[in-house]
């Protein structure tokens, strides 16, 4: 079994391709992925798990919502709260990482998946900011990092 660990940016360009997300991820179930790892944050995750939800229909596929602190979705707007209380349920585990949210608690979401995984998915545009970072840090692990 292998494990994916997803990263990208919360806020996803007007021209995103879904599809070449959907694409790139059903190649990465061909070549042995079963687990998906999702840190539950609006654009790329929550867009990313969507697609994994559509391909659970061919595919036997674990999805993990990885939660940073309990309270994640509190401060997303309407529709945003609504796509994550729709999607949380579908997932197959949850893990909570804290009941609140502190300092370096998305970090350490983000450390935590990628400690677990196999290879990295990533959609990065910055060389800044919690993806930028998520990604440096999986190179440091020796992690392979395959960019959307």
């Amino acid at each position: 079994m292998k494990t994916c660990a997803l990263t990208g940016h919360r806020g996803l360009p007007a021209d995103f391709d879904r599809a070449a997300l959907a694409a790139a991820l059903e190649r990465l179930i061909q070549g042995g992925c079963t687990r998906f790892l999702c840190g539950m944050a609006m654009g790329f995750d929550l867009t990313a798990l969507e697609c994994l939800v559509a391909l659970r229909e061919r595919y036997a596929i674990t999805l993990v919502a990885c939660i940073p602190h309990a309270r994640q979705p509190e401060r997303f707007p309407d529709a945003e709260k609504a796509r994550y209380a729709r999607l949380l349920p579908l997932c197959d585990e949850q893990v909570v990482l804290g009941d609140h949210y502190t300092d370096g608690c998305m970090q350490r979401r983000n450390r935590y998946m990628v400690d677990r995984a196999d290879v990295v998915l990533a959609y990065c545009r910055k060389r800044s900011g919690g993806t930028a970072y998520t990604v440096g840090y999986a190179k440091r692990c020796g992690k392979p990092v395959i960019f959307l």
